[in-house]
């Protein structure tokens, strides 16, 4: 309504949806044409089921698989009411975004299947959200994954990018069981079994095709789901009351602010605030990333009007800090003023790594560090580790006409630092036989005990100060 403040989100591809009111004058038609022509109900649903229900469109699939998922929901009442609860939050938008499309409704009931409508899920191959999208599928269809968000997890992007590969793969497939067996099993794979059963003078429907077990499954689960929301009284199931009005809307942030903090505004309870916005798996959304969030339709103004009156100090107490160099977590923690043991729990960088140039660490917000984060960083920001590579002190013997760059180029060293652990300029020589420190990886320095015995091995504790990075492996 005009004076909220939503932001408004336009068509997804782009595409003009056709016209279902026919141009020209009315034509009259004869008794014997009334059957032929379809009813359209004047009254609107009362709630979302309802709503659902009407834009059924893909062909019923017959089978004892159906009735087995038929069984196997109904006989679980619990578990059926805390998915449908769950989904109340994001049901509308999704039948919007499908009537919108003139896709077919029982879509929007695939997330029951996918994640049971939970947006944190996670499988144990890696994929994530609502509509289970794999981490290459999802930057195929522009869902940004990094250090901050995750779009997978986003209810409008997610949404999105998956009608959008639905609508792909009924295009490549022609059929809506097909199009979902891709869903599931992947394009590549349903094309393949098509040509086998092609070449073999099979049939090439979703039940002739010889699949995997979860994917002969998938689609019976869909109608064994689709028949109750159908008919719940008969399958002796209540469905909760859903009303057919938006759940949530779009407000625009201008700040980075904390997750807690937007929630603290909008007077929303913290775990319900999470459940919108999903995708904002870090204690703080960047403004420049993510400038819209997703707020129950009553608490929207509640936020505006709070956030433009909040004078208790910055809105976030995190940011965003960018490596300059391989750093050792003890340096980044001292950089950043944080405990070493903080900056590893915030950031899950696990013991013994390094941390990588250009690897981007959420830190506290200091006075130094009050700017915003940019978009550059919000949309791409990633850490990067290496394993943290341990010395030993190692004495070789220098060779004929042996200088301090020879024995680094033969070691992989540089010659600053062979300089440095001798005492000399980076241009000395060596008298042959001489003993020359150097500092070694441990397999590196087991190579040159093995050498021969010629070369005498000292072995001292490591000291971090005397850690070497390699770019290469020798």
């Amino acid at each position: 309504m005009p004076g909220d403040p939503v932001l408004t989100s336009g068509t997804a591809d782009g595409k003009t949806v056709p016209s279902l009111i026919p141009s020209g004058p009315l034509k009259s038609i004869t008794p014997g044409q009334v059957g032929g022509f379809r009813i359209a109900q004047t009254e609107p649903p009362r709630e979302l089921w309802d709503r659902i229900r009407r834009g059924f469109a893909m062909p019923d699939l017959q089978s004892e698989l159906v009735t087995d998922r038929e069984q196997w929901y109904s006989s679980r009442p619990d578990y059926i009411q805390r998915m449908t609860e769950r989904s109340s939050k994001y049901l509308f938008h999704i039948v919007e975004e499908l009537e919108r499309r003139q896709m077919p409704t029982e879509l929007a009931l695939l997330p029951f299947i996918e994640s049971a409508f939970n947006p944190q899920a996670v499988s144990s191959a890696k994929a994530a959200g609502m509509w289970q999208f794999m981490p290459a599928t999802g930057k195929y269809f522009d869902l940004k994954q990094n250090v901050f968000r995750d779009d997978r997890r986003d209810v409008l992007a997610s949404t999105r990018a998956a009608l959008d590969y639905l609508q792909k793969l009924h295009g490549m497939f022609g059929d809506w069981h097909l199009a979902l067996a891709a869903y599931n099993w992947g394009e590549g794979s349903v094309g393949r079994a098509i040509a086998r059963n092609q070449k073999a003078g099979l049939g090439t429907g979703y039940m002739d095709l010889n699949m995997p077990a979860e994917t002969r499954l998938y689609v019976p689960k869909l109608q064994a789901v689709k028949n109750i929301v159908a008919n719940p009284i008969g399958f002796r199931t209540e469905l909760p009351l859903i009303e057919n009005h938006p759940y949530f809307q779009q407000v625009q942030i201008t700040r980075d602010i904390d997750v807690s903090l937007a929630a603290r505004l909008a007077d929303v309870k913290l775990e319900d605030f999470k459940a919108l916005n999903p995708s904002a798996h870090r204690p703080v959304i960047l403004a420049a990333g993510t400038p819209q969030i997703l707020l129950p339709w009553n608490n929207a103004t509640v936020f505006q009007r709070n956030f433009d009156a909040y004078s208790q100090g910055q809105y976030a107490s995190w940011t965003a800090w960018t490596a300059p160099s391989t750093l050792s977590t003890a340096e980044a923690a001292r950089r950043t003023g944080m405990s070493e043991t903080d900056l590893r729990a915030v950031n899950n960088i696990p013991p013994r790594m390094l941390i990588k140039a250009g690897s981007t660490l959420l830190v506290p917000r200091s006075a130094k560090m009050d700017e915003d984060v940019k978009l550059q960083v919000a949309d791409n920001a990633q850490v990067s580790l290496a394993p943290e590579i341990v010395t030993r002190k190692t004495n070789v013997k220098a060779r004929k006409n042996e200088t301090v760059a020879s024995i680094a180029k033969r070691y992989g060293l540089s010659a600053a630092n062979v300089a440095e652990w001798n005492g000399v300029s980076a241009s000395s020589a060596f008298k042959m036989g001489h003993q020359v420190v150097v500092y070694l990886p441990i397999k590196a320095r087991a190579a040159v005990r093995a050498s021969g015995p010629r070369n005498s091995v000292a072995a001292v504790k490591r000291s971090p100060s005397k850690t070497i990075v390699k770019s290469k492996r020798r």
